[in-house]
Formats: C-alpha cells, structure tokens, sequence
C-alpha cells in the first residue's frame, strides 16, 4: 500500500481505502480499479492524495493526438504571445514569493498584479479559458496553478459585473490564494508519488500557513480571507474550519470554484486538458451545493456560452456544433449535426467528449 497524489494517478490503480470528503462524506470504495472520472472526482472534492493498492504501475494510457481545434490555438499568435508573457509573469512571481518567504522582503502585490493584468491584455476575455487549458506544463505547478486562478478570477469578476476594484481584489485572491504552499517543505510538495499521512495534513495546513505569511502585506481582509477559506465549501463540507455559505467571504467563494475548476482541467500525465463540459457536468453531479448558487451558477454559465458555435465531438463519434445552451442542464446543450438537432439533456447516454 502507498499513498499517491491525486495528480499523479493513473487509470488502472485500485483504491486501498476508502476515500472520505472533510466532512466523512464516501467518496471512493476501497478496491475500486480507477477511472478518469473517479480520478478527476477526487480533484473535485480536493482530495490531495489516496492509498492504493502496492500494484505494479500501470502504463499511461496512449494520447491520441491533439485535436484540429487545440493544434489551431496552439499555433495561433495570440496563443504564442500569451504563453511568453505567462510563462515570463510565473517566473517573477516565483522570485518575488521566495523573497518573502526566504528574505522577508515585502511583498509588492501592485507591481505583481499590473503584470498579470497585462496577460490579459494579450488576448480576448473569451479565450483566455482555452488558452490556459491548452498550457499545462509540470514545472512550476503552484506558482501556474495560482496564475490560472487568477486570470480565472479576473473574468469570473467581471461575468459578476464588479467593480474595477472588486476586480483587482479578486485577482489578487486568486493569485496569492497557494501562497501558504510556500511554507511545506518542498521535498513534500514535489515528492513523486507517495505521501505519508503526516505529510498530507502538513499540506492542509496551507490556508493557514498563507494567511500567517500574508499578515504584514497591507491586503484588504477580504483577500486574507480568501486565501484562508479557498478550500472551506458552502454546505460545511470543506477545510480548514468547515464553515458553511454565510460565514465565507465573496473572494474565497470565487476561489475555490476556479481552483476545483483549474484542478479539473489540468492536462494529466495519461492525457491532455479535460473536455469544459466534462467538468462542467462534474460540478453538476457531484456538488452545485457546495457552492453560492450566485457564483457557480454565474460561472458555468458563461463558461457554456464561451463554447457557443464550437465544433464538438460527441461520446456516440457524432460531431456537430454548439448552438443552444440547457440552462437547467449547463453540461447538455442543443447540438446541430449533419442529421439535425441533437438536444443532449434528453439523451443523457450521449456527452460531449472533446472540442474539434
């Protein structure tokens, strides 16, 4: 039996346990051989690690080659400019982190995000969802995962209709909301593969950890407090303190829904980025409860309609195109195919498999 990170698993393994949410809620049986959904349901649920079983390492799953659609974006120049400004802005954020966290220098939170909002600037609020998507790299993945969260959080800010300075706020909680990983030892939090059990509370103690870290950096208390609570889940259900909806700020809220879905659509090591609306129906199955009705609503549904008009391949090989959204089923738009209109909330045998 080892403990494995949940970004490190591999279709094939079994569970040697079984797998609980904060709030003792069964996740995962024990024995159960995993799939890419129960992997991708545990990033879900921010289950960090799991023990399975001490079986001989199965083989990555052959990657089909990348679709016309991700190879298109990836050649574009939009694509190509924002990827050098990003990767650029992650590394200065990595060396401005380090010197707070290793020298005490202060933190210069407007010099940090004046670069990240200049990212944007690069490209079009609508793809800036497929661009990350088709981005993933393994080096840096804190300081990444934080910089997607906050463009992330820059849009979702602005489908909300905030303020401008609401704006900057929001940013500022996503890109500093993983600060607190900066205190775990780094042999924990790069360590392939197997994690003990003390070495896996040690990281959710992180929120806490950013909090302490970030005391003396003049941040408005909401930004504290989204850094505090990103994990925490409006049914009681998350952590560190397992508060429920009324006692977690707006900030935090946003956060922790642009985190689980940064997690979601991280490229794996046995495939590329997750299908949107594969995480979008995730969210529908395991959990709109979890979260403000106001904000996920908001958030998955303008994630949808930056997908209207998209050419998709579809679970049965049928493709077609985006051309009505289900509001009461986000994952299950009105697809027009060469045989007509396809409505997917009526055949809930048939979902969208990738963007062609």
């Amino acid at each position: 039996m080892k403990r494995v990170k949940t970004s490190e698993l591999i279709p094939g393994m079994i569970t040697a346990e079984d797998v609980y949410s904060y709030n003792n809620q069964l996740i995962l049986p024990r024995g159960l051989i995993l799939n890419d959904r129960s992997i991708t349901k545990l990033a879900f649920y921010s289950i960090l690690s799991v023990k399975v079983e001490d079986t001989e390492k199965p083989k990555p799953e052959h990657v089909a080659e990348k679709s016309s659609y991700s190879e298109r974006l990836q050649q574009s120049l939009e694509f190509v400019k924002f990827r050098k400004s990003f990767e650029t802005d992650v590394h200065n954020f990595r060396l401005a982190v380090n010197d707070v966290v290793e020298k005490g220098a202060p933190l210069d939170v407007d010099y940090l995000i004046d670069h990240t909002l200049k990212i944007l600037d690069l490209g079009a609020t609508a793809n800036v969802f497929d661009i990350l998507h088709h981005m993933r790299t393994y080096d840096d993945v804190t300081y990444a995962h934080s910089m997607n969260v906050a463009l992330i959080c820059n849009v979702f800010a602005r489908w909300l209709r905030m303020s401008e300075d609401e704006i900057r706020l929001a940013t500022i909680s996503g890109l500093l909301h993983d600060i607190g990983k900066t205190k775990i030892p780094d042999t924990i939090i790069k360590k392939p593969g197997r994690l003990t059990d003390d070495e896996y509370d040690l990281i959710k103690t992180h929120p806490q950890e950013g909090y302490q870290l970030l005391q003396g950096a003049h941040l408005d208390q909401p930004v504290l407090n989204a850094v505090l609570m990103h994990h925490e889940r409006n049914d009681g259900s998350g952590y560190p303190y397992g508060i429920t909806g009324d006692k977690i700020g707006p900030y935090a809220k946003m956060v922790s829904i642009a985190d689980v879905y940064d997690a979601l659509t991280s490229a794996r090591i046995y495939r590329g980025p997750l299908c949107p609306f594969k995480a979008i129906a995730l969210f529908e199955s395991e959990g709109l409860q979890k979260y403000d009705p106001k904000y996920i609503l908001t958030f998955l549904e303008n994630v949808v309609n930056t997908y209207l008009l998209n050419d998709v391949r579809l679970s049965n090989g049928v493709t077609g195109k985006v051309v009505y959204v289900n509001r009461d089923k986000l994952s299950a738009p009105t697809i027009q195919t060469e045989h007509g209109f396809l409505d997917l909330s009526a055949h809930p045998d048939i979902t969208i498999e990738a963007l062609v």
